[in-house]
C-alpha cells in the first residue's frame, strides 16, 4: 500500500509536489465530435453522417453551441447504443 509521500511521488512524478498540485478531472456531459470519435470508436464522418441523416436527434444525442458548434451528448450516445433495434 502506498503512503502519503510515496503516493505523491507516483501521482505527480516528483516528491516535491503537494496534494494541491493535483488536478481533478471530471467527465464532460458534452464533447466535441473529435473527442466523441475517440471515446466511441466511431469515425468523425460516421458521427456527422448520423446527424445529417437524422439518426441522431438534436437535444437527445447532440446539441449545438451558441456559435453553431456540435457537441455530442455522452449520455445520449450511451442510450442510443443500448436501445433495442426498431
Amino acid at each position: 500500500m502506498l503512503k502519503g509521500s510515496d503516493l505523491n511521488k507516483t501521482a505527480c512524478g516528483s516528491s516535491k509536489s503537494t496534494p494541491n498540485d493535483l488536478a481533478i478531472v471530471a467527465p464532460a456531459p458534452y464533447v466535441t465530435i473529435s473527442l466523441a470519435s475517440k471515446i466511441t470508436g466511431l469515425s468523425e464522418k460516421a458521427i456527422r453522417r448520423k446527424i445529417e441523416d437524422g439518426k441522431w436527434i438534436e437535444g437527445r444525442e447532440y446539441r449545438r453551441s451558441p456559435d453553431g458548434g456540435i457537441f455530442i451528448s455522452v449520455k445520449g450516445f450511451m442510450k442510443w447504443v443500448e436501445a433495442e433495434a426498431a
